[in-house]
């Protein structure tokens, strides 16, 4: 009996023991609140110098701005519509296009057979030599390459036209940069000598995260190196390969320093890009409402590519 009622006792002493006090529903939500006090200087800084500067933008592309006179006039959508009727906006619109699409194929798909060429050498050394040689031309100044092109492309002292000359194609001789068909593309072919080094170190760094056993057990069963390189490294570097996309695109409808180093737009307008055509109008010809019109188009072409790519790629997406 006395161990029954010491038991009761002491099973009546847990019972009402007291319990921990828990927070009321506002004292919890505080509690959450400030567990971001951490991110909050972050979150301002981003909200004022990234999305304030976007709504911002969409706003004075609804105006005609003077900066000298400080004169604003809201004319609501009227810069669209005149952005859908110039002729130049949809010469820079394609020459947007060409560039983006003539990078994706050198500066990605490119590239990724190099550093998967690279990454198959044997030799750790000539890895890293490889490596170092095409990517020095991407540590280079924009600036500093453009003007090298720009020398190089010149028709009578520039290094391309003598080459031509030296093994007898003479007939393709021409002022590269001042020849309405062709400045465009002298001016990508530059981009891309620049910018493939950089893309083949970011898929070299990719592919040697993948485990060797894969093409080891590949090469036991008798792939060769095309079919290792569709089977295992391809599909394996799909997320850097849509990465690469997205970057390689926002970078082609952003492109500004390399046309307006070389050419300026020109000869004829004919090598304008949307930034360089909204450099125009905004700050030669004061005319900021059209010029943000120009640039919230921009904004939206890389918006959507950037979605677009991002869904397809996490669609796609391989798991070890």
């Amino acid at each position: 009996m006395a161990r029954a009622s010491d038991t009761m006792e002491s099973g009546a002493v847990i019972r009402g023991a007291a319990r921990p006090r828990r927070p009321n529903g506002l004292r919890a939500r505080f509690g959450n609140l400030l567990s971001f006090r951490w991110a909050a200087i972050a979150l301002i800084l981003i909200g004022w110098f990234v999305y304030y500067p976007i709504v911002d933008n969409f706003i004075v592309s609804t105006t005609d701005q003077d900066i000298y006179t400080g004169e604003v006039t809201n004319v609501g959508l009227a810069n669209y519509d005149r952005l859908l009727h110039d002729p130049i906006v949809l010469v820079a619109l394609w020459n947007n296009c060409l560039y983006a699409i003539i990078s994706v194929v050198f500066q990605v798909f490119g590239a990724f057979l190099l550093a998967a060429i690279i990454e198959d050498l044997r030799s750790e050394r000539w890895r890293r030599l490889w490596r170092a040689v095409y990517f020095v031309p991407s540590a280079i100044s924009i600036t500093v390459t453009g003007l090298l092109f720009y020398f190089i492309y010149q028709p009578q002292i520039g290094l391309l036209d003598a080459a031509l000359s030296r093994i007898g194609l003479s007939q393709l001789v021409m002022p590269w940069l001042g020849n309405e068909h062709t400045a465009i593309y002298a001016i990508i072919a530059m981009s891309q000598w620049q910018g493939f080094g950089y893309s083949t170190l970011l898929f070299a760094i990719a592919i040697q995260k993948i485990p060797r056993d894969l093409y080891d057990a590949a090469t036991m069963d008798g792939a060769g190196p095309l079919r290792r390189l569709w089977s295992i490294t391809f599909p394996l570097t799909r997320e850097m390969t849509g990465l690469m996309i997205i970057v390689t695109i926002t970078g082609a409808f952003q492109v500004f320093n390399e046309v307006m180093v070389m050419t300026a737009g020109g000869p004829n307008n004919s090598s304008q890009v949307l930034g360089t055509w909204l450099y125009q109008k905004a700050f030669i010809e004061d005319n900021f409402g059209y010029g943000s019109a120009i640039a919230a188009v921009i904004f939206v072409l890389t918006m959507l590519t950037g979605a677009a790519q991002l869904w397809y790629t996490k669609r796609r997406r391989v798991q070890l």
